[in-house]
């Protein structure tokens, strides 16, 4: 076994592996950037080095050769995939924790995986693979094949370049537009053209093969709840697979891995029709770990990071297909750093409170945390494990109602919302449920009146004095009645609501809008509105006040109070405001120029998404603090337009 191992990733990934090299008595490596340079891996790390980039191959093989590390473990996403630094780290006498670089490389090119695989028996969709197909060629090959057909990057992944196209007069543009972002994203801008799987379902097997010739397969993962094929929920084992089924994807996997010459662990991916579950058809390998193996791991009882590490040491692996054993039914959701309300855009911000249930979480945060826009907005993962699926999902929703982030908008309340959905709920699953569940998942984001209030008496209960003297409360007194406190609360992204509160914090009535007045109290952090009382966690920043609640998470402006008594004074109408964090990319206009309403002013980039921001009324362009390259904070002011 090693006794020293650099990481050359971030995040709750570095986390996760440092959490078995400690149990295993290894020491371990991290790299980090500037960015990152107070991050959670590298406090955790027993050593830490500087990197300029997590991409830059030269620098990581060097951070390892300084440290004196015996081997080095990718992770997923950044070099984990990459030949060159397989080879790297090989000239340079490291091991790579992953599969020889002629397997990275066999299975990297989608065209060459399918012929591979194909050749060792393994079913794959029916399509046109052949390189160097010309547009017309292509075309002709998406005819043949027959429609609806997906047009896929053989470079790459991520759903990135691909088309499904379901008419042929739209081909030609589908074919230009995918070679455009694959050639973009990828620097190959190589097309196949694939059978599309109606009602499909992604199922992928995790397969583990030593250096001895020894291969098998762990069972599978259903990933069919996706958004833009990016992977949300996973589950093992899948709801649609009996034992019969399973077993013959397993041996296909398994032929795949070795049809290579593959050590390792690695997922072979197959798209499965919902309607014929006896069908399935190989995707592509991931020569890697995956995000969502933990949910292997708590069926299975293995520990895949060990198995990774024991397998490159060059011992065999410890157990044959028999001995593996899947136990109950365990279902991972992915936390996002990204707002549902406002389209899934890239959030950041500083974490300011974090509470993480009592289940297996596997993060990168801490409180204090910047999370920015240069890297993958995944912040973490949590896991549970039940009897069967049923008690997975309940035990899944409770976890994440228990989960609390304050300073970083995320996707908790959604994955909620998404885990009540009868079709989840029955496995009844494809890879379109949530784009077509899209608008009643996200309908229910608007601030509930209890928090609105828990706002307003918040201010309230900052302004009182801490004696009884009734001539320091402000709260507008006037001979022979408590007067009401107008407060406008304004919720990120939303519109603002005028709060009014008559009496001290402690026992109040408080009218929300137009609304009846309702008698609440606030006490620390538990609200008593309208007879029911609530908690909530709290924290501000700055003149942002966050709320959290069943996973629920509000951020709430300065509450300034309204002289006028109008909402209406204070909304803030004509004020132009970032709508994530990021960097501006362009500024249409000038100071003094007048627009239209709906006309493109400013264009902010996080996370390689592009946003135009319009103007929000005709107008003149009165200030315009936002400039080209600067970096801006979610709802950041970039422009005000004045009436002309």
């Amino acid at each position: 076994m090693f006794d020293s191992v650099l990481v050359a990733n971030r995040g709750e990934i570095a986390v996760r592996v440092f959490r078995t090299l400690r149990r295993l008595g290894i020491r371990s490596v991290a790299v980090h950037t500037d960015a990152d340079a107070g991050a959670r891996h590298v406090r955790e790390a027993d050593e830490a080095l500087r990197i300029p980039s997590y991409l830059d191959v030269d620098a990581v093989v060097g951070a390892a050769r300084t440290a004196g590390a015996a081997a080095v473990h990718p992770g997923y996403g950044f070099l984990a995939e990459n030949t060159a630094f397989a080879q790297a780290c090989a000239d340079a006498g490291l091991v790579f924790i992953g599969p020889p670089a002629s397997a990275i490389e066999a299975m990297g090119d989608k065209i060459r995986a399918k012929q591979t695989v194909a050749a060792a028996g393994v079913p794959v969709v029916p399509g046109r693979d052949e390189p160097g197909l010309s547009d017309a060629e292509l075309e002709a090959a998406a005819l043949e094949v027959g429609l609806p057909v997906l047009l896929k990057p053989s470079a790459g992944g991520g759903g990135k370049g691909m088309r499904l196209v379901r008419d042929a007069a739209d081909l030609p543009e589908a074919i230009a537009s995918a070679r455009r972002e694959a050639r973009g994203s990828f620097g190959d801008d190589t097309l196949l053209a694939e059978r599309f799987v109606e009602n499909p379902r992604h199922i992928e097997i995790q397969v583990f093969a030593d250096a001895h010739g020894n291969a098998v397969h762990l069972g599978e993962r259903e990933c069919s709840l996706q958004r833009r094929h990016q992977k949300i929920v996973e589950e093992a084992p899948s709801p649609l697979l009996d034992g019969a089924s399973r077993a013959r994807m397993g041996a296909a996997a398994v032929a795949a891995a070795q049809a290579v010459g593959y050590v390792g662990a690695g997922t072979v991916e197959y798209i499965v029709s919902a309607d014929r579950p006896d069908e399935f058809f190989f995707m592509e390998m991931n020569t890697r770990l995956q995000v969502e193996h933990p949910v292997t791991e708590l069926v299975t009882g293995l520990d895949l990071v060990e198995l990774q590490l024991r397998v490159a040491s060059g011992e065999p692996l410890p157990f044959g297909q028999d001995d593996v054993r899947l136990d109950g039914h365990a279902i991972e959701a992915r936390v996002y750093a990204e707002d549902p309300a406002r389209g899934f855009l890239p959030t950041g911000g500083t974490v300011l409170a974090l509470t993480e249930p009592d289940v297996r979480v596997d993060s990168g945060l801490d409180v204090g945390t910047e999370v920015g826009g240069s890297y993958d907005p995944m912040l973490a993962k949590v896991i549970v494990h039940g009897a069967d699926r049923t008690e997975a999902l309940h035990r899944l929703d409770r976890a994440l109602a228990r989960y609390t982030l304050l300073g970083v908008p995320t996707n908790v309340a959604f994955l909620r919302a998404l885990l009540k959905h009868p079709s989840v709920a029955s496995g009844d699953l494809d890879t379109g449920l949530v784009e077509r569940a899209l608008d009643e998942l996200t309908s229910g984001d608007g601030v509930p009146p209890e928090m609105l209030a828990a706002a307003a008496l918040d201010r309230m209960l900052a302004l009182e004095p801490a004696d009884d003297d009734p001539w320091a409360i402000p709260d507008g007194w006037r001979p022979g009645a408590h007067a009401w406190t107008p407060w406008i609360i304004t919720p990120s992204g939303g519109e603002p609501v005028e709060v009014r509160v008559q009496g001290r914090a402690a026992s109040a009535l408080v009218a929300i809008g137009d609304g009846e007045p309702v008698p609440a109290s606030l006490t620390g952090t538990t609200l008593t509105y309208g007879g029911r009382t609530v908690s909530f966690a709290a924290a501000r920043d700055g003149s942002t006040l966050w709320l959290g609640r069943d996973g629920h998470a509000w951020a709430l402006s300065e509450h300034v109070r309204a002289e006028g008594g109008a909402a209406a004074d204070a909304s803030g109408d004509g004020v132009l405001r970032s709508p994530m964090p990021g960097t501006v990319l362009a500024v249409k206009v000038g100071e003094g120029d007048r627009v239209d309403e709906g006309q493109p002013l400013v264009v902010v980039e996080a996370m390689k998404m592009e946003h135009t921001v319009t103007a929000p009324r005709a107008g003149v362009v009165a200030r315009l603090p936002a400039r080209a390259g600067a970096q801006v904070a979610l709802d950041a002011v970039l422009a005000v337009i004045e009436e002309a």
